[in-house]
């Protein structure tokens, strides 16, 4: 058996393969180059021209391009109306933006328990958290596999909610054959370097309704209104105070660039998570994602779970064996009702959220992104291997 790395064996790659990255090439830098010599480098033309094209290809009527993933969420919430008293229920296993922005304005993220199979929100827990005081469903479609629309519209709908769908992970991804962007009441996206495009740091919301559509343009530049041409072209005012979640039109020129090559970008993704697949199934010890037979999911990352009972030790002796291996693993989440804000805020604790909790003492993220090459697949298969065939009990 092959000596690990972390007891001072031979680690299988000598340099850190991370478990995300951008993939820039000549043509985006050439068009940043090319918005930087221009008249315009903060809101202009290219932004007003990315959003039209994130819509068309999302199938959205409209797309509000903001600062990041981050203040398209809290935009979004500002514009559902989310006020002081007011709850959403959401996910507990996402990234810390998605409720921290529902505190931003005032409401209290009330968390529904995981489904265990797509490790998406469960509709039926959706159901059990419903109050009075409820304004909204803030689902996410965790690592790319789009939440069971379907079901939390028809929830949404009979309750009078809106649905704000957190798409950061799901660019791109299908549900019943649609594109996820235009199927919830706002949608929004991600344009981190992880994430499947990238614009440096931005976000969007795409929506169908023309009364969100407007909210969000006025929310992005402050609360500013110009609707008043009588008093003047320079006169503005302000009703309700807003945001600066302006994006630039050098960011918006490197998305424009980068959605070219998008959905070459996802096939990549799904052609490293089904050699995974073919690889690691029939390992006892791990289980690989799944995906739903009416979604096609887009992998924005790739996440096992470990059957811990195989095994001598437990998932942080194994994450840090593979890092030791320089495979950069990393785990995708601490759920949100074991951080300490949640805690001493809305009185959370361990054990009220059994399957997120379940999830994350078993959860490794393995590397992918669209820049690896067949090296870098093997390797990290290898690794996984290596690492889980020393600790296996067998």
């Amino acid at each position: 058996m092959k000596r690990l790395a972390i007891n001072d064996g031979k680690p299988i790659r000598s340099e850190l393969l991370p478990y995300g990255h951008q993939w820039l090439d000549d043509e985006d830098i050439s068009s940043v180059i090319e918005v930087l010599k221009s008249d315009w480098i903060t809101q202009g033309p290219k932004v007003d021209e990315f959003e039209k094209k994130i819509a068309a290809y999302c199938g959205a009527r409209y797309a509000v391009a903001v600062s990041s993933g981050t203040a398209a969420l809290h935009a979004a919430c500002t514009a559902a109306g989310i006020y002081p008293g007011d709850e959403v229920i959401t996910t507990p296993l996402t990234f810390a933006a998605t409720a921290n922005v529902i505190a931003y304005c005032g409401g209290k993220a009330v968390f529904a328990d995981i489904r265990e199979d797509t490790l998406n929100i469960d509709p039926d827990e959706i159901n059990r958290k419903l109050s009075t005081k409820t304004k909204a469903i803030l689902p996410v479609d965790f690592a790319g596999h789009p939440s069971d629309l379907d079901e939390i519209k028809t929830i949404a709908r009979n309750n009078e909610l809106v649905v704000i769908e957190d798409a950061a992970h799901a660019l791109g991804a299908e549900y019943k054959g649609i594109k996820i962007g235009g199927l919830a009441d706002m949608t929004i996206l991600s344009f981190h370097p992880v994430k499947h495009i990238t614009t440096g740091e931005g976000g969007m919301v795409l929506t169908n309704k023309k009364e969100f559509y407007e909210k969000l343009r006025i929310i992005r530049h402050h609360g500013i209104i110009k609707n008043k041409p009588d008093k003047g072209p320079w006169y503005y005012e302000i009703n309700n105070p807003g945001y600066n979640f302006r994006i630039t039109d050098f960011q918006c020129a490197l998305g424009i660039s980068q959605l070219k090559k998008l959905d070459r970008f996802i096939e990549r993704r799904r052609d490293i998570a089904v050699k995974y697949n073919e690889a690691f199934t029939g390992t006892e010890a791990v289980i690989t994602p799944v995906e739903s037979g009416d979604v096609k999911a887009v992998y924005h990352i790739y996440v096992i779970q470990l059957r811990t009972e195989t095994l001598i030790v437990d998932r942080e002796a194994i994450f840090k064996a593979l890092r030791a291996e320089n495979i950069g693993v990393s785990v995708h989440y601490m759920p949100l009702h074991l951080h300490p804000f949640y805690q001493k805020e809305f009185g959370y604790k361990q054990g009220d959220y059994p399957r997120a909790e379940n999830y994350y003492e078993r959860a490794i993220t393995l590397p992918v992104f669209p820049k690896m090459n067949e090296k870098d697949v093997e390797d990290t298969i290898k690794a996984v291997r290596k690492v889980i065939t020393y600790y296996s009990k067998k």
